[in-house]
């Protein structure tokens, strides 16, 4: 295994700038996952730690050896690492034993020691007994298995998964992100994950780095610590759906955009007049009577798990969540056009974060 720097990391293709000095260091034995929008620099940043580009300016140190700085770049068979795209790129014409094996035959590994190591990693993905399948007998999610073995069967001390799962279905991206974990752990290899879904960076990562649309780190974090406390909106809505109201404030009250209902929790800590509250669907309590907000339920959906809510309340839309087995309960079932009372378990609150006429829920 082995720890990651990079030092003002920058590149950009044209007058497009895509990375401006970025600075990361990565623990050995890490799984860090990088998550951001699409368009933000995740890619190259990988395509750069892995030697297929040359970066504008700055380093990037593996372990102890300095694979690009000063216009030198390591190419990626020196580099000592494994890597995983989303779209596989496994060989169609070889079985799954010669795909897994060839870069050890590429590195003229002898024979047995091929044959060993190879066996070894498809045991390690789950592929025993499946050797001699072509890539057309195979399901998406051992397609995927396949490319992840062939990544590790060079024993390298840097795995780089490049959204690895997004070509397979919701159930299968479940199973292979508790695979790819235990699997990391098991091996203890430093893992860089990219991906833009928060749930897979939540169930994978030791420590998450949120980027924005122009490739900078907003903050980096165990998922607990960004999940509960967030530097700003930015990671608060990325994390997960979040409901965003501005508020007012007049004398002691802070008022919702109706100007009518105030804020009956705990006041904000922050400076200022004009502050944006924000909150999660499960943050939201509904209920038919005592004390609350009054609202109007304007879609009840069941979704399984959950009943999902969209309220009207306040001069504001906000999305809310509940428990199905308690939402079936006839005192806790809320029917579309019917009225409610809303109350908050918690909230944060921002500067700044959304336009007056943006109150509304932001998934």
């Amino acid at each position: 295994m082995s720890a990651v720097r990079i030092e003002g990391l920058a590149k950009a293709y044209g007058k497009h700038a895509i990375l401006r000095g970025l600075d990361l260091a990565i623990k050995a034995g890490e799984c860090f996952v990088l998550l951001g929008p699409s368009g933000c620099g995740k890619t190259v940043l990988m395509r750069l730690l892995a030697g297929f580009e040359t970066p504008d300016n700055g380093r990037v140190v593996i372990g102890d050896v300095e694979v690009a700085a000063n216009g030198v770049n390591a190419p990626p068979d020196r580099r000592g690492i494994g890597m995983v795209f989303q779209d596989y790129a496994v060989w169609p014409h070889m079985s799954v034993r010669d795909n897994v094996s060839y870069p050890l035959k590429l590195a003229t590994v002898p024979a047995d020691e091929r044959e060993r190591r190879t066996q070894q990693a498809l045991d390690h993905v789950g592929l025993s007994g499946l050797e001699a399948r072509m890539p057309s007998q195979l399901s998406g999610g051992q397609q995927q298995r396949v490319a992840l073995a062939r990544a590790l069967v060079s024993k390298p001390a840097l795995l780089l998964l490049d959204e690895p799962l997004n070509n397979l279905d919701a159930n299968l991206r479940e199973e292979m992100r508790f695979e790819i974990r235990e699997l990391q752990q098991q091996l203890g290899i430093t893992v860089i994950y990219v991906t833009h879904d928060q749930e897979i960076a939540l169930a994978l990562a030791d420590r998450i780095g949120i980027m924005d649309e122009q490739g900078r780190l907003r903050q980096i974090g165990a998922p607990a610590e960004l999940f509960d406390q967030p530097i700003d909106a930015y990671v608060y809505r990325f994390l997960g759906i979040a409901n965003f109201v501005p508020m007012k404030k007049r004398g002691a009250n802070w008022y919702f955009p109706d100007g009518v209902e105030t804020w009956k929790g705990a006041p904000p800590n922050l400076p200022g007049e004009h502050l944006t509250l924000g909150c999660r669907p499960f943050d939201i309590v509904l209920s038919h009577d005592g004390q609350g907000l009054p609202g109007i339920i304007k879609r009840a959906s069941f979704l399984g798990a959950q009943m999902d809510y969209l309220i009207e309340v306040g001069g504001v839309t906000l999305r809310a969540a509940t428990d199905s087995r308690h939402a079936l309960d006839q005192m806790q079932r809320f029917a579309e056009g019917t009225d409610c009372l809303v109350n908050f378990r918690s909230a944060q609150w921002f500067e700044n974060a959304v336009p007056a006429n943006q109150g509304e829920a932001h998934a």
